[in-house]
């Protein structure tokens, strides 16, 4: 399925500095990558580092998987779809969509195939550790797993081996994802949650992020709508992703070792991969490119830059801060 190409992945000689981190006036941390900001038209507009080198785009790829979903047919309300599209918290409200969507088609969640695990959100995890166990429905996939089994059940196909990257539902997922990013896979995996996960470009993840981010035909401007008007439902309450939506009316999709994609309506979108693999600088790099692209007024980004960046504090004070270092 998978087709190996002659791209390498991102390493040293295709990274710069993106952020850095200062305390006391003194750089203390440096986050180094790569990035890519395209047009509605993929068009580069601005790059840092090689954007053509491959990277895995983890969970950012979600929204290609989902889009997927509706093109196999499946009947999903804005928050099932926002879920689908998520790497949620786990709280009770995520867990809630989750169940809906497997009893929808006569499943519980023993049907899930992604490992389990405790919460994200900090109080749905304290609750779950008293006298519980890690579940499958509370990890953060499970939105994405529970999707991918509907539409197998929609269509007919087996259920047990929904993740083999031969199956029916898998092989459609790769010929989307090839698609929207105008480019061939150029290598396959598994994800941390089971499913496969393939290699692209960051201008190929950007391209891809872009058709999203502007709703180019009925099935992306359904999925667009539907996180715009459920923000909560693709991550959680506080978290960066769900603030960007809300506050500014972005597309944006964290990426598990430091992978972020955003988009904006007019299809500007951006690709950030932090080969760090840490998720401290990503946003504030990719608003910051969006800014400098016009597409984000400077105000904005930057109070949506302070919600959203982790503070540098000394005694319990601010003694530093993070910054893009372009």
């Amino acid at each position: 399925m998978a087709r190996e190409s002659n791209r390498h992945p991102l390493d040293a000689t295709g990274i710069v500095e993106l952020a850095v981190v200062e305390r006391g006036g003194m750089i203390e941390s440096r986050h180094l990558g790569a990035a890519v900001v395209v047009d509605a038209g993929g068009a580069v507009l601005n790059s840092l580092g090689n954007p053509d080198a491959l990277v895995y785009p983890r969970s950012s790829l979600k929204p290609l998987q989902a889009l997927t979903v509706l093109e196999c047919g499946v009947d999903l309300d804005d928050e099932e779809l926002v879920l689908a599209t998520a790497s949620h918290s786990g709280t009770e409200q995520h867990v809630a969509v989750v169940r809906r969507m497997l009893e929808s088609v006569g499943l519980g969640e023993d049907a899930l195939h992604c490992p389990p695990d405790w919460p994200l959100d900090s109080a749905a995890q304290a609750h779950a550790r008293v006298g519980g166990e890690r579940r499958r429905v509370t990890m953060n996939c499970s939105g994405k797993h529970a999707s991918f089994l509907m539409a197998c059940v929609a269509n007919g196909w087996s259920i047990d081996d929904y993740l083999d990257p031969l199956h029916p539902l898998q092989l459609r997922v790769h010929e989307t994802v090839e698609r929207f990013a105008g480019e061939p896979i150029g290598h396959s995996a598994t994800d941390g949650c089971g499913a496969p996960v393939f290699a692209l470009s960051l201008t190929g993840l950007a391209r891809g992020i872009s058709h999203v981010g502007m709703g180019a035909d009925e099935r992306t401007a359904r999925l667009t709508s539907a996180i715009r008007r459920h923000p909560w439902a693709i991550a959680g309450e506080g978290t960066p992703n769900t603030v960007v939506i809300r506050e500014l009316g972005l597309v944006a999709k964290v990426g598990a070792e430091g992978v972020m994609v955003m988009a904006a309506s007019d299809g500007t979108a951006v690709a950030v991969k932090c080969v760090d693999g840490s998720s401290r600088a990503t946003t504030l790099v990719a608003l910051e490119l969006l800014a400098r692209a016009g597409v984000v007024g400077r105000d904005d980004a930057d109070r949506v830059i302070a919600l959203t960046t982790e503070r540098v504090l000394g005694g319990g004070e601010p003694v530093g801060g993070i910054r893009a270092a372009f």
